[in-house]
């Protein structure tokens, strides 16, 4: 297990943003490659994915799609709406079978679109995802949260709490305290404490990659455990001193897992 503390900071990346009808979504690395498809959480954002889009877009197509969580949108507050807009995204790119790495909320989301969708996807990555258990703030915050209420539950994501920053907490505290915005993501965080995985999972039989922060405690190691006994054919990993966004807190380590999985993976 990793012990040591990356640079909390990824080297700049240029990306392409583009707008479709009816979605959004980022783009770096070669378009003829294999495509990797990252999910965000619910309080997630393309910056949550910076690191990795600069780690795997030498080598494939690397998207981001920009999840319509907050702005005022068509797309239901629901997970079925969000996996609907995710396939919209995937349908409208006319992409290959692809793998799809989700993050809390995104892998819940990622093992939707597996069981609903299986020629979409190759293989899976997961890490803090949420489907079994989930201890967060998104479906229980006050109607108007003070932002030292919700600089603790920022805080709380991470083990070191110095990726808590200023401008992380503020732009939490402004969707939390935005009544559209609050409404949309408690809607959307009860839906998924109400979305059980655990019956179908077994039937989830790509090759899947756990990732997980060994002092997650959002969605603890019990967690991991049940999703590796629940799914057919999958591996995990832990990551020591990192808590539910590995791929944030230390993201050296997590690409050294996530490149490993890609490419033992069938062609």
């Amino acid at each position: 297990m990793e012990t040591t503390m990356p640079p909390l900071s990824a080297p700049p990346l240029t990306w392409e943003i583009t707008q479709r009808d009816g979605y959004r979504y980022a783009f770096a690395g070669r378009v003829e490659a294999q495509p990797i498809i990252l999910v965000h959480g619910l309080f997630g954002a393309l910056s949550n994915w910076h690191a990795t889009l600069q780690a795997l877009a030498e080598r494939y197509a690397v998207y981001v799609p920009l999840l319509p969580i907050y702005e005022r949108s068509p797309v239901e507050p629901s997970l079925a709406g969000l996996a609907e807009y995710l396939m919209a995204f995937y349908r409208g790119e006319a992409l290959p079978p692809a793998v799809w790495v989700g993050n809390s909320l995104g892998g819940h989301l990622s093992l939707l679109v597996a069981r609903n969708h299986p020629h979409a996807v190759r293989g899976l990555v997961l890490t803090g995802s949420s489907g079994l258990f989930e201890d967060t703030m998104g479906s229980s915050f006050p109607r108007r949260s003070s932002r030292e209420y919700v600089a603790e539950k920022v805080r709380y994501t991470f083990y070191d709490p110095r990726h808590a920053t200023p401008a992380l907490i503020e732009e939490v505290y402004t969707i939390v305290n935005d009544n559209y915005k609050a409404l949309r993501v408690l809607k959307i965080a009860r839906d998924a404490q109400r979305s059980f995985v655990g019956e179908w999972l077994p039937k989830i039989t790509v090759p899947t990659c756990l990732i997980w922060g060994l002092n997650d405690t959002i969605t603890p190691v019990a967690v991991a455990y049940a999703f590796y006994r629940l799914l057919p054919d999958a591996e995990l990993h832990f990551i020591d001193m990192c808590g539910h966004a590995p791929m944030m807190e230390n993201p050296q380590r997590f690409h050294e897992i996530l490149l490993r999985f890609l490419l033992r993976l069938p062609v």
